[in-house]
């Protein structure tokens, strides 16, 4: 029998150390850390997302809020885990492809040290007034901010959005100079549009339809290269007088350390498609300004690359330097 049983461990211990865990995999909890606050966007998402997921798989998702740094904190936190599938990354991009062009010493690389898993959503962007101003299309706006130079300013969620980028571009696209003004999330930039402390602003889509409902801002187009499905009517800037202009889409995904494991992300990804299927997460998604995306992790992977080489673009057109 002894011969025997040192050809069966033998056996077993010539097993790819993979095999083990994939074929088990998971085992125990999952952390999903979100980079923000608790109560934002991806925040909103990834709540939804890890709730559905849990279920389906049979072990908890558990969302770390790890905020700061503009997420660079929560990112760095899983850019160093180990790529077994447990520490997984709800990001936003921007900012997650833009860092690099706003931070010194960056501790992590944004394409090269993770591994895209699934797009959950993307969220259109929207440039628009507040109704008191003389403005009711965009070529308004730009002969605006011409007769008025340097007096006129846009407000965002922050340094390093797309809706930062966006109003770089717009400005040296359309030859203005509009000032920027961040703020610490979207709500306290739209109060402040609204109520007039800011002339423009660039902002979720969906967060402004309620208010461009009741006449206190106009809308003058989404920045994406299409249409967005919440609001057809509504032109691209592209479409509305600015040729060429778009922004890659503002997406919400799910990313892990580089070099994980191919079955893992493809169960990871399933999991993410699936629980993107239900009512209860679609309506969240809505909720939170996200229209439902989908698409293979290499789909996401290249969103990433092409998205990160744009805005590097209009980082260096607008003299925009690391702090």
């Amino acid at each position: 029998m002894k011969p025997i049983i040192r050809l069966a461990v033998a056996a077993l211990c010539a097993l790819p150390l993979p095999a083990w865990s994939q074929s088990s995999y998971p085992d125990h909890a999952i952390r999903m850390v979100v980079p923000f606050a608790v109560g934002g966007a991806a925040d909103t998402v990834a709540r939804s997302i890890a709730q559905r997921m849990g279920m389906d798989m049979g072990q908890s998702v558990i969302v770390d809020n790890r905020a700061g740094g503009n997420s660079l904190i929560g990112s760095d936190f899983v850019a160093r885990a180990q790529p077994d599938g447990y520490t997984l990354l709800m990001q936003v991009g921007p900012p997650h492809t833009t860092l690099p062009f706003f931070t010194r010493n960056m501790p992590f690389d944004p394409v090269k040290d993770f591994t895209p898993i699934a797009v959950v959503g993307t969220a259109p962007q929207a440039l628009v007034v507040n109704a008191s101003l003389p403005i009711g299309n965009i070529k308004e706006l730009i002969a605006y901010a011409k007769a008025h130079p340097g007096k006129m300013s846009y407000a965002t969620a922050g340094i390093g959005t797309s809706q930062h980028l966006g109003g770089q571009l717009l400005n040296a696209m359309a030859g203005i100079d509009l000032m920027h003004v961040p703020y610490k999330g979207g709500a306290p930039a739209l109060n402040d549009v609204v109520g007039g402390q800011v002339p423009v602003g660039i902002l979720v889509l969906s967060n402004v339809l309620p208010f461009v409902k009741t006449g206190k801002l106009r809308v003058l187009g989404v920045l994406e290269a299409q249409r967005a499905k919440a609001a057809p009517d509504v032109p691209t800037l592209a479409e509305a007088g600015v040729p060429g202009f778009a922004l890659p889409n503002t997406w919400v995904g799910l990313l892990a350390p580089a070099k994980m494991p191919p079955q893992v992300v493809a169960r990871l990804h399933d999991e993410v498609e699936k629980a993107m299927r239900t009512p209860a997460v679609r309506e969240q998604l809505d909720t939170a300004g996200f229209e439902v995306a989908g698409g293979s992790a290499a789909d996401f992977d290249r969103l990433i690359r092409s998205g990160t080489s744009v805005y590097q673009g209009i980082v260096e057109k607008a003299g925009i330097r690391p702090e």
